[in-house]
């Protein structure tokens, strides 16, 4: 007899619709699964087969024969099992009820319950774009699950509460999906710019970056605050939008690394990969097509302390991805497309040392090797980020003081009032921010008088700059007028701008 029974893999982002074709025949006992299956899918049979007998339901002792069609699409991962076991249990005549349209998706351990698996909501998304709307999953992804609006979804524990569903002796509920809420982002940090003393222009140029989407680069002596001021950045970081907290979930799903308790990331990702980092672990790869640290950090902050101390491939690898948004990470076992649009906040010491240009302390490096270090650090890199600032060192009087600074919540209200400006400028353009502006954005919302043209062209040829830099100055200007709530930008928002390409 023979069964079909739907259901899905992951090719990147992407859910893949498979059918499970179960077929069980007279010959010898067996269980072979075809259909271009990697090692994970292949042990399935096992744990399918053991899972079935302690859930008190009978193995057929012939011959079962699986095929996952499309026979020409790598199946991977363990998202299949429960697809296989309805498929043996309805071709072995122990299911009739109707299964058409209905997508199985979860791991069965021994015991026949049902295992979380990664990529729920990524699948589901994709399935729904198909016209598909009824799920079974395991109930440990139910949360995930619930913010995919459009579908009934049945949560069940064990492959058991699964046959008494379809079998009518125990029907289940579909879950209640939920609403995206914007209070639920409100996260705790052990950092605050309130804790931060004196660097003003610092933080100035932060809040412009954080306001812009721009990148930034501190450059300064150790211990003058380049990481306490790095860490600061989630704590004004902008509110999610629904779009936004989706494409972010999707990739922290596929890689495993959603928190049972959220079902939806609420918070911008920050990541801080060590400087040992490999290239592949930045861009993704590896035998599944994982994605790496740039697309985990997508919508967030990828923060680079002390960038010139990773390798140059891993460097270079950003270079992209910083004017793409996306990457597409391609191996021999095939592609996958990642977003990849976020922040980058790098960090670095003037020198090997780091006392160049101290008024405290001598450099004791050669300016030989000054330039090598500088030079770690590509020209086509730092022309990508927008921001370039020094850290000044802190005076002890000013560590002293009991002046309290404002707090990250106060400039967080700012980054979402200037975010909100530019969400209802872009409204029609497909961008949120003004760091994503193309050059026909750039024309159209950022018409200079010719007071800032003069300033601009001055800039241009004295500090010998490229297309590519005079256009993100224009961004960065952009956004301070937005910080300032003018129109149009004025001669001191493109001279604060310039300002900051020459640390």
């Amino acid at each position: 007899m023979l069964a079909k029974v739907s259901s899905f893999t992951l090719s990147g982002l992407k859910g893949v619709p498979i059918s499970v074709e179960v077929d069980v025949n007279n010959g010898l006992p067996a269980f072979d699964v075809v259909g271009l299956a990697d090692t994970a899918v292949k042990e399935s049979k096992e744990r399918v087969r053991t899972a079935i007998k302690n859930s008190g339901r009978a193995v057929p002792t012939r011959r079962i024969t699986a095929n996952l069609a499309p026979a020409d699409v790598k199946k991977e991962g363990t998202a299949l099992d429960l697809a296989l076991a309805i498929g043996v249990i309805k071709a072995s005549g122990q299911l009739i009820s109707d299964t058409d349209g209905v997508v199985f998706l979860g791991e069965l351990s021994l015991d026949g319950s049902l295992r979380r698996i990664n990529g729920v909501l990524p699948i589901l998304i994709s399935a729904v774009e198909m016209g598909y709307n009824k799920f079974v999953l395991p109930k440990d992804n139910a949360l995930e699950a619930s913010y995919v609006h459009g579908t009934t979804v049945y949560a069940c524990e064990s492959l058991s509460a699964v046959i008494d569903h379809f079998s009518g002796l125990k029907p289940i509920e579909p879950l209640t999906q939920h609403e995206f809420v914007v209070e639920r982002q409100k996260a705790v940090y052990g950092s605050d710019l309130s804790l931060v003393k004196g660097q003003k222009v610092a933080k100035r140029a932060l809040e412009v970056a954080v306001s812009g989407g721009h990148n930034l680069l501190f450059v300064g002596a150790p211990g003058t605050g380049k990481t306490m001021l790095a860490k600061c950045i989630p704590t004004i970081m902008p509110d999610m939008t629904f779009s936004e907290a989706l494409e972010t979930t999707k990739i922290h799903s596929v890689a495993g690394m959603l928190k049972d308790d959220e079902g939806i990331v609420f918070t911008r990702p920050f990541r801080s990969p060590h400087h040992t980092t490999t290239h592949i672990a930045l861009t993704g790869g590896g035998t599944h097509l994982r994605p790496g640290e740039i697309s985990l950090a997508h919508n967030g902050v990828l923060f680079l302390d002390e960038m010139p101390e990773y390798t140059r491939s891993a460097l270079e690898s950003l270079r992209q991805p910083l004017e793409d948004g996306k990457i597409t990470v391609s191996r021999a076992t095939g592609n996958a497309d990642y977003p990849a649009n976020f922040m980058l906040c790098g960090s670095m010491n003037p020198c090997p040392c780091g006392n160049y240009g101290s008024e405290d302390k001598i450099c004791t490096c050669t300016p030989a090797q000054i330039s090598k270090y500088k030079a770690r650090i590509s020209g086509p890199l730092l022309d990508r980020i927008d921001i370039q600032v020094e850290v000044d060192s802190v005076k002890y009087t000013e560590l002293t003081k009991d002046e309290q600074s404002e707090s990250s919540s106060v400039v967080r209200e700012r980054v979402n009032r200037t975010r909100l400006i530019q969400k209802k400028r872009f409204e029609n353009d497909g961008i949120l921010t003004n760091s994503d502006m193309g050059e026909q954005q750039l024309k159209k919302y950022c018409k200079l008088t010719k007071a800032c043209e003069d300033i601009l062209k001055n800039a241009y040829e004295t500090l010998h700059l490229s297309p590519r830099a005079r256009s993100r100055i224009i961004k960065v200007a952009r956004t301070i007028a937005d910080m300032d709530l003018y129109d149009e930008i004025r001669p001191e928002h493109i001279l604060e701008a310039v300002s900051y390409r020459h640390s």
